[in-house]
C-alpha cells in the first residue's frame, strides 16, 4: 500500500468510530413499551373531522415502524400518544401571472405527548407543535381561501400533510428530540 492509499484510509476509518448512526433507526422509547395507546386527538378548532385523519396517520406510522402494536385506547397500552389540535390556517404564498393564488402554505398547530404508562410519566412532549408546508392549488383562484375551504378541496394536499406530521412526531417520540 503506497503511502497516498494509506493518507486516504485514516479519515474513513477515523469517521468509522465517531458515533454518528442513522436518524430513524433506533428508538429511546423503554423496552417494556410495546403496545401504544392512540386515543383520538381533541380538535379545538372549528374544522371538523381534521383531528381524525392527523390522529389516523400517526397510528399509521407507529404501525410501520413494525416493532409495536398500536391500538385506539389507552386500555392496556404501555404507552399513549395524545394530542390536540389548536390552530389550523392557509395563505397564499404563490400567485399565477393573473394575480390568482396558485399556492399556499397551510400550518397546523397540535399540542402531542407521549406517556410511559408504568412509570406514570411523560417521555417526550410538545405543546405546540408547529408544522407548515407549501401546496399547489388544483386550480388557482381569485377568492381568499381559508383553512376550512382548503381542508374541503385539497384532500391530496392534507393526507399529505398529515403523513408529513405523523413522521416528523413519531421520529421525535422515538429519538428523544
Amino acid at each position: 500500500m503506497t503511502r497516498r492509499e494509506l493518507l486516504a484510509l485514516v479519515p474513513a476509518i477515523g469517521a468509522a468510530g465517531c458515533g454518528y448512526t442513522l436518524a430513524g433507526r433506533g428508538s429511546f422509547l423503554p423496552d417494556y413499551i410495546r403496545t401504544i395507546g392512540i386515543p383520538a386527538f381533541g380538535n379545538t378548532t372549528p374544522y371538523a373531522t381534521v383531528e381524525q385523519v392527523f390522529t389516523e396517520k400517526v397510528r399509521i406510522e407507529f404501525q410501520n415502524r413494525g416493532q409495536y402494536v398500536v391500538v385506539p385506547t389507552v386500555e392496556g397500552a404501555d404507552g399513549v400518544v395524545r394530542g390536540t389540535i389548536s390552530g389550523i390556517s392557509a395563505a397564499p404564498v404563490g400567485y399565477t401571472d393573473a394575480q390568482l393564488a396558485r399556492r399556499y402554505r397551510f400550518t397546523i398547530i397540535v399540542g402531542v405527548s407521549f406517556t410511559d404508562v408504568k412509570q406514570q410519566r411523560a417521555l417526550w412532549e410538545n405543546p405546540a407543535v408547529n408544522f407548515s408546508d407549501e401546496y399547489e392549488l388544483a386550480s388557482p383562484t381569485s377568492l381568499g381561501l381559508d383553512a376550512n375551504a382548503f381542508l374541503g378541496q385539497e384532500r391530496a394536499a392534507v393526507d399529505r400533510m398529515s403523513t408529513d406530521f405523523a413522521r416528523t412526531v413519531v421520529s421525535a417520540i422515538m429519538e428523544a428530540f
